[in-house]
């Protein structure tokens, strides 16, 4: 079979690269790709946000399954315009996507439906906003509504600093069109936990647990980012806890979107904090999160294409998913500078080194120019070990690290240690 996955960043490749150990698929299209998803798929230069082309293509190439991994064409509906030319795509309709591309839908679902979460306030008026912060307790979590590649979230220490998220989002636009409302949120403390799930919009399984580091400076200290790395399993998320989300969580949300008529099939991503009185809700992701697809899909023992069918079909029940009992540690290699300001197109040497001691190199952001891969984006690399347990990972990963140069990198040394 012929499988398109669109994207061209870590997460596509980690998808790539698990697809392409199916015995089903016979060739792999990426759109747009990047220089390491180029080693097992043909690149095809098609922007992701560019419906019209990428439906063409499938036709065209008659591509038997469209994997859509970024949340931008989901949230404007490109399986829905795949479907409605009778090609299978694995990933939401544009009108449960809104799960992820609506912060204020998500919250509003959540509270209608009784699914816990962090006190909140929707606004559309930037000047209502800011009098409500005046009676806020500090700190205070400033979320812009929509889709912002993962940099809409400012947690305010102060009514001050409050204030200056408010007028940055909804005012100065720093996130475009995506600060046209505000969630106010309460902080709530806590250990944050990915729980990244398949479900059909009938049966929810969810998958091995992972953490991942937002901040771009050790100790959780800098400005917040796509992600410098991530580790599966948590180390906190336990059995008991797994059955209290199952109950409490995944269910009521899945059970929830069909009540809505906004039935989801694909993959849907909780975004959990581990509080004093229980686990709670901080997101929702309509797809793979990413760098968390890097630990998770190499600790995958069954074949994703099948249970991508099962999802599309909707028999996921019948469907037994078998996972690694080790561990998986990924450390982005990031661009000096990001996620404000960096330079593109510095030489990348060294993965094959990383790549020969047991490392999986996912790229993010490269390309090639003149037979050499360079640098191409904020996040570059993604440097992925599996393990036995978490400590050999953690080690195994760093040793690979290591051994990759480019000019300014930058990656945080405390991957794993939470």
């Amino acid at each position: 079979m012929r499988v398109l996955v669109v994207g061209g960043g870590g997460r596509e490749h980690a998808l790539v690269w698990k697809i392409s150990k199916s015995k089903r698929v016979d060739e792999i299209y990426c759109a747009p790709g990047n220089a390491g998803i180029a080693a097992l798929a043909q690149c095809v230069d098609i922007d992701v946000m560019d419906i019209g082309n990428m439906v063409h293509f499938a036709k065209n190439k008659a591509v038997d399954l469209v994997v859509v991994a970024p949340d931008d064409p989901l949230a404007v509906g490109m399986v829905d315009a795949m479907e409605k030319e009778g090609i299978r795509a694995f990933g939401p309709q544009k009108k449960a996507a809104v799960i992820e591309a609506s912060k204020a839908f998500s919250k509003n679902l959540m509270k209608k439906y009784d699914i816990p979460t962090a006190g909140y306030e929707v606004f559309e008026n930037s000047i209502k906003a800011k009098q409500y912060l005046e009676n806020c307790r500090m700190p205070v979590v400033v979320k812009a509504d929509g889709l912002s590649l993962g940099k809409g979230v400012i947690i305010a220490q102060t009514l001050l600093q409050a204030k200056d998220a408010v007028e940055r989002i909804m005012e100065q636009k720093v996130f475009g069109e995506a600060g046209q409302k505000v969630v106010i949120e309460e902080f709530l403390l806590g250990q944050e936990v990915s729980i990244l799930s398949f479900t059909d919009g009938k049966t929810v399984v969810p998958m091995v647990s992972s953490q991942d580091h937002k901040r771009a400076l050790d100790n959780d200290k800098g400005l917040n980012t796509g992600g410098m790395g991530t580790f599966s399993p948590s180390r906190i998320y336990t059995n008991e806890m797994a059955c209290y989300c199952m109950e409490k969580i995944y269910k009521p949300t899945v059970a929830a979107m069909n009540k809505e008529g906004r039935t989801f099939k694909g993959i849907l991503y909780f975004g959990l904090i581990v509080t004093e009185e229980g686990p709670k809700v901080l997101e929702y992701n309509a797809r793979f999160g990413d760098p968390e697809a890097q630990v998770v899909l190499p600790r995958l023992k069954s074949d994703l294409v099948d249970i991508m069918d099962a999802v599309i079909d909707g028999n996921l029940e019948k469907h037994h998913i078998e996972w690694d009992r080790g561990a998986a540690v990924c450390v982005v290699m990031a661009s000096g500078g990001y996620p404000v300001k960096y330079r593109k197109g510095y030489k990348i040497d060294g993965i094959e080194k990383a790549e020969k001691d047991g490392c999986i190199v996912f790229h993010a952001g490269t390309r090639t120019v003149e037979g050499k891969t360079v640098t191409a984006g904020g996040r570059v690399l993604g440097v992925t070990a599996v393990d036995k347990g978490l400590d050999s990972a953690i080690k195994k990963a760093y040793a690979g690290v290591e051994k990759i140069e480019f000019k300014d990198k930058h990656f945080r040394r405390d991957i794993g240690i939470k």
